[in-house]
């Protein structure tokens, strides 16, 4: 049998809201056997929702701490989601999760899934009201994480985050191919996907990151998935892991 594991839960060291010992313990509660503590990297332009430079060094020591603590019950790992205009260092973590959270204009970012209001003012500034367009550089930007090397792709459509606000066409062509194309390049990095169940677990969205029209085109490619709750609460991790068979 394959092994409970979630590589994505976040604690009380960036925007999580519990403390990484909570979250060990929920996990051993729910019989994950395998559990991934992860901070948000620091971006500059976005501080609060990220770890704090300072504090990284305190977030490695006590995922150590809590290894050593809870060896025998569950196999903790230290990593790190590092967005794709962050240049934090990643030495002493032990795998990155690749993700893009924002749109750059210039010297200015716009994040793509912090509420629905910065999105729709975004897409109608920027694009003219034109989500595809959005969506395009979206996906095109995701295909620079070929350069970070992650360990993980993290959270694939995120764009769609807002989509009961900012509605679309899945089908649409343009969307299809942009995604299709971001997709075929990342694969190209052989490292899983992941199967990101926090839109859901927060009622921002109802089917998970990737759509299951994403998945399928990845599974029928050979791509690799892992599921990953992006668990910001103790009563979120590994949540809703039986809603997708991979």
């Amino acid at each position: 049998m394959t092994p409970l594991c979630d590589f994505h839960v976040h604690t009380s060291f960036c925007d999580g809201r519990d403390e990484p010992e909570k979250m060990v313990l929920a996990a051993v509660e729910k019989g994950v056997e395998r559990l991934g503590l992860v901070v948000h990297s620091y971006v500059e332009f976005d501080p609060l929702s990220c770890v704090k430079p300072e504090r990284v060094g305190d977030f490695i020591g006590e995922v150590a701490r809590l290894k050593k603590k809870y060896a025998g019950k569950i196999d903790i790992f230290c990593g790190i989601e590092k967005d794709l205009f962050s240049e934090q260092d990643v030495s002493g973590f032990d795998y990155v999760i690749g993700s893009a959270h924002y749109l750059k204009f210039g010297d200015r970012f716009k994040s793509v899934d912090e509420t629905p209001e910065i999105l729709r003012t975004m897409i109608d500034v920027n694009y003219g009201g034109d989500f595809y367009a959005c969506a395009e550089d979206y996906f095109e930007n995701l295909k620079r994480l070929i350069g970070m090397k992650p360990d993980i792709i993290g959270h694939f459509d995120l764009i769609k985050k807002f989509s009961s606000y900012v509605p679309f066409d899945k089908n649409n062509g343009r969307y299809v191919g942009a995604w299709q194309s971001a997709a075929d390049a990342l694969m190209g990095l052989d490292v899983p996907f992941e199967i990101n169940f926090g839109g859901m677990l927060r009622g921002r969205t109802d089917e998970p990151y990737p759509s299951p029209e994403i998945i399928k085109y990845l599974k029928d490619r050979g791509a690799r998935l892992i599921k990953s709750s992006d668990a910001h609460r103790c009563e979120d991790i590994a949540g809703m892991f039986d809603k997708i068979d991979i």
